[in-house]
This record gives C-alpha cells, structure tokens and sequence, in this order.
C-alpha cells in the first residue's frame, strides 16, 4: 500500500517536469538574440493569440503574423505556449469571454441567459446557427480580453529584454 509520502511524490512529479518545462521555455525567451522590439513584439503576438479560442491553429497563426510583422517568430511561438500554463482556467476564460462578447454584440446591452446542457443534444450543439449564436460572441469577447493582454505584454517583454540588452556580456571583476 502507497504511504502519504509516495502519494506526494507521484504527484509532485508531472508538476515539478511541467514547472521545469515551462522555466526552460522562460529561459529561451531570454536567451534569443534578436532587438528587444522583435522579441517584445513576438510575445505580444503570442500572448494576443494565446487567449484566442482557435484550437489547433493558434501556433500557426502566431508564427505567421510573428513573421508578416517582422518580429521573433521563435518568441511568438514560446509565448503561445506558455499560455499554456492557463489551461485549468480555460473553460471560466472562454465564459467569461463569452459574457463579455454577448453584452457587446447585444442590443440593449444584457448578459447572456444562464446556460442549461441537460437538454441539449449533440446534434443541435453541431449546426452553423448554433456555432454563430457562440462563436461569434466567444471570439468578439476575446478579442477584447487578448489586445489589452498583449499590450502588457509587450510593455513588460520589451523592459525585460532591453535590460538584458544593454546589460554587458561579461560584466568587470
């Protein structure tokens, strides 16, 4: 029989390989050596597309328009992927992108009514008009909660990677 302890540690494993996943991931941030506005700019895109609910295609689009703006593709790419990180919050993310869509694309302004899947069926949750009752909103909403974010992001990778910019290479004992 498993003690506490071994309980502990076969859960504490996934947990310590994903931390040091996503450290190794900060520290190639940091290490890349381009100017601090392309790197800035390729964790903006990809923070912007990280809150983005286009499943399965949000890499590609990063690292394409991390490439049209002439930024670092290599940033985009690390910074989509840290938002992984946010994957537990995933579902009260897109609600509340959701919510914040709807009240936006309504008129008079209102929330979206309370949401009841008991009876509803597979079926009905798979047509176009369903999707564009949803879709629309979800992806109005993020984009509303993604530009501020990739904003920050910018201001905060940019003051980041400029220190370590203007940082000598080998500092004088």
């Amino acid at each position: 029989m498993l003690e506490n302890r071994d309980v502990r540690c076969l859960v504490a494993s996934p947990v310590k390989r994903l931390l040091a996943y996503f450290a190794s991931l900060w520290r190639r941030l940091l290490e890349l050596r381009d100017t601090p506005h392309a790197i800035a700019g390729g964790v903006a895109i990809g923070v912007f597309y990280g809150f983005m609910p286009l499943f399965g295609v949000k890499t590609l689009l990063s690292l394409v328009t991390a490439w049209l703006a002439r930024c670092s593709k290599i940033a985009a790419v690390i910074a989509v992927s840290l938002h992984d990180v946010a994957l537990p919050f995933v579902p009260f993310m897109l609600r509340i992108q959701y919510d914040i869509g709807f009240w936006l694309l309504s008129n008079p302004h209102h929330l979206p009514p309370k949401v009841v899947l008991h009876h509803t069926k597979l079926a009905e949750m798979l047509q176009w008009t369903t999707f564009l009752k949803v879709g629309f909103p979800l992806l109005v909403g993020s984009f509303v909660v993604a530009l501020p974010a990739a904003v920050v992001a910018y201001m905060m990778a940019y003051s980041i990677m400029r220190r370590r910019h203007l940082r000598p290479l080998h500092p004088s004992s």
